[in-house]
């Protein structure tokens, strides 16, 4: 939409412009957008039936918001959808700092202007893009950041006198006067700035250095917060809690494929990465676990939460870990291995909170660890419980038992033979690698007798870690990035299996 093109306040007035205040204008425009079947918050998946009602709700009673909820939940993307609520373009008095409203200036400078000019002060227009105020809350904030304080050298320049309103220098919460403010992580703002904040959001007044000012600011207050932050670092003051009139309660993604379709709309992956790099549905899907598996891990802090971003940048660096083995081997095209998710562990060393527990075992072992278990939980939604072939007393006895398709691989590592899978080689030499193992063609095959090589290489990988993850088979990683498969029983007899050439390497299983 063009920016009107009206330039005075007598224009305006004949124009026939009405305004409102900014709550009564996001009310209006989400009244239409409801009745339209439409919502305004596009880009969050996932709260369509918890969050984004609650904030409906509150945005319709004209209420200010506090987000609560762990980190990554989409608290400050659901603040900044809000500006799509907002008018295109609305009038202000040209030069205000405030964004005076030219029908109800609160300005000393705006006030004193329109008494000089009256219908030919100047009105300038304001985009929706440029309503939206944010502020991190860290502890160095000031009340001067927030509101305002005297500026002498304003003073000195204009020679106004330090009782002179015009020598204020406003904050940004006046700045942000007819639009939309934001302060993320509120319980780190010291107690007493948050105390500045209440006639604010109550009264409407605010007081500088002395000058006692009548400024009913006219704003849409959010803040965001996670509830660690109540013992932890900080608190939010009980008085301005209350003033806060709707607390509306965030959540992570409650299914893998939601999870995924987030990933997939964030991760910042780029058109030649994905025209070299092809990334099966089940390797997605396996990402997701792994954040699953963490949101429920006993060595990670559950009240410090695991964040959305850890699945994000997790999915860019296995598309990374794949896009540079093509690139070693001058490949147009790859697919992603099971081995390329030993580079998604510095996205998730990086991103959880250990507890005690978490700690003695090591950030890189719970990383591993988390893996496994997200391949172990995500083998029997493509294959066959290995579980459910173990012989119990009274099957054995009937003959009822069923015959195990895994166990021509488990007899092949049992007679001695070894695999090591690395990393970094050709895709030929993957697959040939594979079909080594006895028995493990034909598994794959009887399941998905219609896929295609590729394909089929991936899922013969995906079943030596799912054995090696129900202890069927051992598993542990290799210097060179990678993994060597071999015998449970052997490894647990041999405590020498370490040679001299990889005494470092870790066994996983």
């Amino acid at each position: 939409m063009n920016k009107p093109a009206i330039r005075t306040f007598g224009e305006l007035k004949k124009s026939g412009y009405s305004p409102v205040t900014v709550k009564e204008e996001i009310r209006r425009n989400l009244i239409k957008l409801i009745q339209q079947k439409e919502s305004p918050f596009q880009t969050v998946l996932g709260f369509e039936d918890t969050v984004i009602p609650d904030v409906e709700r509150a945005l319709l009673s004209r209420h200010n918001i506090l987000f609560l909820g762990l980190r990554g939940q989409a608290k400050t993307r659901m603040a900044r959808e809000m500006v799509h609520l907002l008018d295109e373009w609305i009038p202000v008095v040209e030069g205000s700092e405030i964004n005076d409203d030219p029908f109800a200036p609160i300005s000393l400078f705006s006030r004193l202007l329109l008494e000089e000019k009256g219908d030919d002060t100047p009105i300038a227009w304001l985009h929706k893009s440029e309503r939206y105020g944010e502020k991190l809350a860290t502890p160095d904030v000031s009340v001067a950041d927030l509101i305002g304080d005297i500026d002498p050298i304003k003073a000195a320049n204009m020679r106004f006198s330090f009782s002179d309103e015009r020598a204020l220098h406003y904050g940004i919460i006046p700045r942000s006067n007819r639009g939309i403010f934001v302060i993320n992580e509120l319980p780190d703002l010291q107690a007493r700035i948050q105390v500045s904040l209440f006639n604010i959001l109550q009264e409407g007044d605010i007081q500088i250095r002395g000058f006692k000012l009548r400024m009913p600011l006219d704003i849409l207050f959010v803040f965001t917060a996670n509830p660690e932050d109540y013992t932890n670092r900080g608190s939010i003051v009980t008085p301005l809690k209350d003033r806060i009139e709707s607390q509306i309660i965030t959540h992570y993604p409650k299914t893998i494929e939601l999870s995924e379709e987030i990933t997939r709309q964030e991760a910042n992956i780029l058109p030649q990465q994905m025209e070299t790099v092809e990334i099966p549905d089940m390797c997605r899907m396996l990402v997701e676990q792994v954040a699953m598996e963490a949101r429920k891990s006993e060595f990670v802090d559950q009240k410090s939460g695991v964040s959305a971003r850890l699945t994000i940048s997790a999915f860019e660096n296995l598309i990374s870990t794949a896009e540079r083995r093509a690139l070693r081997h001058d490949a147009t095209r790859t697919m992603v291995r099971l081995a390329d998710f030993t580079g998604i562990i510095p996205s998730i060393t990086g991103k959880i909170e250990l507890v005690y527990e978490g700690e003695q075992e090591g950030p890189l072992n719970v990383a591993y660890r988390l893996l496994g278990l997200a391949i172990r939980t995500t083998f029997c939604n493509y294959f066959p419980d290995p579980q459910s072939f173990k012989k119990t007393g009274r099957d054995a006895q009937k003959g009822k038992a069923k015959a195990s398709p895994y166990q021509p691989i488990i007899d092949w590592f049992g007679s001695g033979h070894d695999l090591l899978l690395l990393q970094d080689v050709s895709d030929t030499d993957y697959r040939n690698n594979l079909y080594q193992v006895g028995g493990l063609y034909t598994v794959v095959k009887t399941y998905y007798p219609n896929t295609g090589d590729a394909q089929i290489g991936l899922l013969m990988e995906f079943v030596l870690h799912g054995l090696s993850e129900f202890s069927l088979i051992s598993k542990k990683g290799v210097d060179r990035g990678g993994y060597a498969f071999g015998d449970m029983l052997g490894s647990m007899l041999n405590m020498n299996f370490n040679t001299d050439e990889d005494e470092d390497d870790e066994d996983f299983s």
